[in-house]
């Protein structure tokens, strides 16, 4: 394996994925402050400090075991996170869904925000590769923390989002799912069933609806 080339890899990728987990679970906390839980805020987890949100094993090991492990060609792994005690939240069962929702919705919103910046980096006439790749990492990145979270299972975002959705009855037979939801999803990933169709699916139509409403945008500038 190039070690270099790893070195280069992971310099071009760091940032990009220390905003995307710490921008996302913020939120999460954010979203829950606003809608009645003080949780994540008085633990210090309303921040932009990484340091608060990463899991040392499923931010850095784990990744970094299959990486090394798949010579790179299969990535998981996840922050610490935020605390959320939606029996605090207003209305827990709506609320519980724009909590959910925030931490997705961030990483979606920063996918935007690589694309305009390197739709201005081209316009510029930047030809620095390390830049443009970071931007291009920045918007894949959180395209995937975008659609694996919306995945409708619990723990991930989109089964609360589901259990938010569903009638009392469903939404428990649903929620009951989440003690073993972690091993469920692994399994589905490392069987290609999430990649295949769910992930890939998803993150293609986020970027067509991104390209989209980018337009303007790229027209002016390119």
């Amino acid at each position: 394996m190039d070690i270099a080339l790893i070195i280069q890899t992971v310099a071009i990728y760091a940032l990009p994925v220390l905003f995307a987990i710490t921008v996302h679970e913020a939120a999460h906390g954010y979203a829950a402050r606003h809608f009645g839980d003080n949780t994540a805020h008085m633990l210090g987890r309303i921040t932009l400090n990484p340091i608060r949100h990463i899991d040392p094993l499923g931010t850095i090991a784990m990744p970094l075991l299959l990486y090394f492990a798949t010579a790179g060609s299969f990535l998981f792994g996840y922050a610490k996170p935020v605390p959320v005690n939606f029996g605090r939240l207003r209305n827990p069962k709506r609320d519980m869904i724009w909590v959910a929702l925030a931490g997705p919705g961030a990483n979606l919103v920063q996918a935007i925000g690589w694309t305009v910046l390197l739709y201005l980096l081209v316009a510029s006439g930047v030809e620095e590769r390390f830049f443009v790749e970071m931007c291009r990492a920045g918007i894949l990145v959180n395209l995937v923390m975008f659609a694996f979270n919306m995945f409708p299972l619990p723990p991930l975002d989109g089964g609360r989002i589901l259990v938010g959705l569903l009638p009392a009855p469903l939404a428990y037979t649903v929620s009951r799912v989440e003690p073993f939801g972690f091993f469920i999803v692994l399994a589905l990933v490392l069987t290609g069933v999430v990649g295949n169709l769910w992930l890939r699916p998803l993150m293609n139509l986020s970027a067509q609806a991104i390209e989209l409403l980018l337009t303007p945008l790229r027209m002016l500038l390119l």
